[in-house]
C-alpha cells in the first residue's frame, strides 16, 4: 500500500473525524459523490439523474451493526425509501448491505429485517439487490439469497470478480440478476486474487460468459476500456441492449454516461445518502483518487485533511522515535 493510501485509510478510519462528520455535514467535499444526508436532499438528485435517461441502484450509507435497535432503523430507512420510490415515481432499485441489517447480530433476525424489505418492495415493484461484503459473510449473505428466491424474483445479487469462488458462484446462480464487480476489500490469496491483471482477467471472462448467458448484468466499471470490449462484443453477437447496463458510481464519468445513454445503452447510477457517508467518502478517494474531481474538494476539505493528514505522518514519525 502506498503512502498516500495509508493516509486516506488512517483519514477513513479516524475515530474523531468520523465522529465529527456530521457535525461538518457534507460541506466539505462529499455532495459530489453522495446524494445527501436525507431522503429529501436523495429526492432531486435521483430525478435529475431519471429526467438524463439513468436509471438508479439506491444505498443507504452505514456500517455494520451490532445493536438490534439500529438493524431495525435501517429496516425502517429502507421501508421509507421504497416507499418514497413508489410515490415519486423513480427510476430506482435499492441495494441492501445486510451488516447494516443485523448479519454479525443473528442470521434469522436479519433475514426477517431483510425479508420485509423485499417483501414490500416485491409488492410495490421495486428490485433489491443483495451486497456482497468481505470473504466471511460471502456465504451466509448468499445462503439469503437462496432463502428469499424462495418466495420473491426481485432479488438480485452481486458478484466479486476477484474471489477464486466466483465463477463458480455465478454459474450457481445463473438465474438471480447479478451486479458484477471486480471487489474492494483487502482480502488474502487464499480466496482471492491479488494483481490487477488477474482481477481484470476474471472480471473480464466472468462478464462476457454472464452476457452470453442472457441473465440481465450491471457491469459496475468506469474502465473504459472494458466497456469498448463490452460494445464490441454485443454487437458481434447480437445481444440485446436491454440484457445489461453499464453501472457507474454517482458523482463520476458524467460525461461517459451521457455519451453512451446516446448510443442507446442503458446506465445506471449507484447513488448513496446518509448520515454516514464519510467513510464511504474517504474510500472512494482511496481506491482511485484520480476519479476524484477537482469539484469535490473546497477550502474546508484541504484544511480537514491536511491537518489530519499531518497528524498521520508526526503520529508515526514519533511510534518510529517510541520503538528506537
Amino acid at each position: 500500500m502506498s503512502v498516500g493510501k495509508d493516509v486516506i485509510t488512517y483519514l477513513a478510519e479516524n475515530d474523531w473525524l468520523n465522529e465529527n462528520a456530521k457535525r461538518w455535514g457534507t460541506k466539505i467535499g462529499a455532495r459530489a459523490i453522495t446524494a445527501g444526508t436525507t431522503m429529501t436532499e436523495l429526492t432531486p438528485v435521483v430525478q435529475k439523474l431519471n429526467y438524463a435517461g439513468l436509471s438508479t441502484t439506491i444505498v443507504y450509507l452505514g456500517d455494520g451493526l451490532y445493536e438490534k435497535a439500529g438493524a431495525l432503523d435501517v429496516k425502517e430507512q429502507y421501508l421509507d425509501l421504497i416507499h418514497l420510490i413508489q410515490e415519486k415515481a423513480l427510476d430506482a432499485t435499492v441495494t441492501l448491505q445486510l451488516t447494516q441489517l443485523g448479519l454479525d447480530i443473528d442470521f434469522d433476525f436479519c433475514y426477517e429485517n431483510v425479508k420485509e424489505i423485499v417483501s414490500e418492495a416485491y409488492n410495490y415493484g421495486v428490485q433489491v439487490t443483495i451486497e456482497m461484503e468481505d470473504y466471511g459473510h460471502v456465504q451466509p449473505s448468499f445462503l439469503m439469497l437462496e432463502q428469499l428466491k424462495e418466495e420473491y424474483d426481485n432479488v438480485g445479487t452481486v458478484i466479486q470478480a476477484y474471489f477464486y469462488r466466483a465463477e463458480e458462484d455465478i454459474k450457481k446462480y445463473k438465474d438471480v440478476p447479478i451486479r458484477l464487480v471486480k471487489g474492494a476489500y483487502d482480502e488474502p490469496i487464499s480466496v482471492a486474487y491479488q494483481t490487477k491483471e488477474e482481477i481484470y482477467t476474471n472480471y473480464k471472462k466472468l462478464l462476457f460468459e454472464q452476457l452470453q448467458n442472457g441473465i440481465f448484468t450491471s457491469i459496475a466499471t468506469h474502465d473504459q476500456e472494458i466497456i469498448a470490449e463490452v460494445k464490441q462484443f454485443v454487437q458481434q453477437r447480437e445481444i440485446p441492449l436491454d440484457a445489461f447496463e453499464f453501472q457507474f458510481l454517482y458523482g463520476f464519468d458524467q460525461q461517459l454516461q451521457e455519451q453512451l445513454v446516446g448510443e442507446g445503452y442503458a446506465c445506471s447510477v449507484y447513488v448513496p445518502y446518509g448520515e454516514e457517508w464519510y467513510s464511504y467518502f474517504m474510500n472512494r478517494l482511496a481506491e482511485r483518487p484520480q476519479n476524484i474531481t477537482k469539484k469535490v474538494f473546497n477550502k474546508k476539505t484541504n484544511t480537514v485533511l491536511a491537518t489530519v493528514a499531518g497528524a498521520f505522518v508526526l503520529g508515526s514519525l514519533w511510534g518510529r522515535r517510541k520503538n528506537k
